[in-house]
């Protein structure tokens, strides 16, 4: 079992267009910049995030990459920023949440500026970390965890070899009150 505070995890994981990198303050305007454009269709799917309940701002950029450092240094939480390697463009971020440490297992989770969707991110970056977790850290799971009206999150787990466990009915209250089902997919370590 590793521990959590002395196990390597990596600042920086690259794929072949993209570089994961952990949240530095000086990435607050980038960050702005994204959420500005894609806080409306993040909230569709993702409105439970504190982060995102927030109107976007510079300072509430700044506070979501400070938090994230913070986060990211105690191991209670792994987010990555992921920059497009030949712009440097943010265009999106992915995680690994909820990690026991004690087993190991951990949750996968992903957003993408809206004019970045379609072009295969979310399925590169979850790919990398979730090989990551399964084959350095050794997870014996990786939980991917999404509202059941989020298509485009399905089609990720799908593309990324997650398996459908289950899913979870009246799981959630949306904003407007309405009931939602939660899809719980899973990979293990093979």
């Amino acid at each position: 079992m590793p521990n959590a505070l002395t196990f390597p995890v990596p600042t920086e994981l690259e794929t072949p267009r993209l570089l994961l990198r952990s949240f530095r303050l000086e990435d607050a305007p980038a960050l702005h910049e994204a959420l500005v454009e894609s806080v409306a269709q993040l909230r569709e799917h993702l409105w439970f995030l504190p982060w995102l309940a927030m109107e976007p701002s510079l300072q509430s950029a700044e506070l979501r990459c400070r938090q994230a450092q913070a986060n990211f240094l105690l191991r209670t939480d792994l987010p990555y920023l992921a920059f497009e390697k030949s712009t440097e463009r943010l265009v999106g971020s992915v995680g690994l949440h909820r990690t026991d440490w004690e087993l190991p297992k951990t949750e996968v989770g992903y957003w993408l500026r809206t004019s970045e969707t379609g072009k295969g991110y979310a399925t590169e970056a979850v790919n990398a970390l979730t090989d990551w977790a399964l084959n350095t850290l050794g997870a014996k799971r990786v939980s991917l965890i999404t509202d059941e009206l989020n298509q485009g999150s399905r089609a990720v787990a799908e593309r990324c070899g997650f398996q459908l466990e289950g899913t979870l009915r009246n799981d959630a209250a949306a904003p407007d009150g309405s009931l939602r089902n939660t899809c719980v997919y899973a990979k293990l370590r093979a």
